[in-house]
């Protein structure tokens, strides 16, 4: 009566652990599967370290995060070179396919146009879409040299201020094609503008008329003194405080 139940009961413990076995075994085989191309690995995360040239992704599964070692990062990712392991880190736009670096695409996702590093859905003003970039309507140009630096002035005046600014300009040719064989202006001149020291005392030629002031900016009347057969002439700077 007792023979058949202990004989029972042996086959099942005998299944439970060919069974445990087998699962172990399965589970051994998906990890080392997964660690081929780590120096590191662990059986719940995946690769935590790679080889030398290899970039470490981890992809996000619920509330973990697996590990797998690439020699090229997936799209929507770039490659950062470490002391310790090499990365593939996302891409800031969900529209960029590839980037450079964390802001700058280099590829856009279909239905985007790449412009300066960024995908738009439009290409802006005085631009033109040309396949899945947006083109300057212009041609870059062989640039001649740079012109004299202007005056140095703050909002049209040449004195009575510790700091100014000035500028100089750098013209190209006359003519151009675009990369579609169409004609096209040459883009604006090139310019420069640099923070430059003004003249603290004006000379006699200006005389400060009258001025006013208010919570956000002060106004400055000049008047400019000219030989005695011109008007004289007047004008107002504002600055902001």
């Amino acid at each position: 009566m007792h023979l058949p139940l202990l004989v029972m009961s042996l086959l099942c413990e005998v299944i439970r652990m060919g069974s445990g076995i087998m699962q172990k075994q399965s589970a051994q085989r998906e990890t080392s599967e997964d660690c081929r191309s780590c120096l590191e690995c662990s059986r719940d995360n995946g690769c935590v370290r790679c080889p030398e040239r290899l970039f470490l992704f981890l992809q996000r599964e619920g509330i973990s995060h697996h590990g797998t070692c690439l020699h090229a990062c997936p799209a929507g990712h770039y490659g950062q070179r470490g002391k310790d392991v090499n990365r593939c880190m996302k891409c800031r736009s969900s529209d960029c396919e590839q980037c450079f670096s964390r802001d700058f695409c280099t590829k856009c996702k279909p239905g985007f146009q790449l412009y300066k590093g960024k995908c738009l859905t439009h290409c802006p003003e005085e631009t033109r879409p040309h396949q899945t970039d947006c083109l300057e309507n212009c041609v870059l140009a062989p640039l001649g040299e740079w012109s004299e630096w202007s005056v140095c002035h703050r909002d049209g005046v040449t004195c009575g201020f510790r700091w100014g600014k000035q500028t100089r300009t750098r013209v190209g040719g006359q003519t151009g094609k675009t990369p579609d064989d169409k004609t096209a202006p040459i883009c604006p001149p090139h310019s420069e503008t640099q923070r430059c020291r003004m003249k603290k005392k004006c000379t006699t030629d200006y005389i400060l008329k009258h001025h006013t002031s208010s919570a956000t900016s002060e106004v400055y009347t000049f008047r400019l003194l000219p030989p005695r057969d011109i008007e004289p002439l007047e004008f107002g700077v504002e600055i902001d405080r």
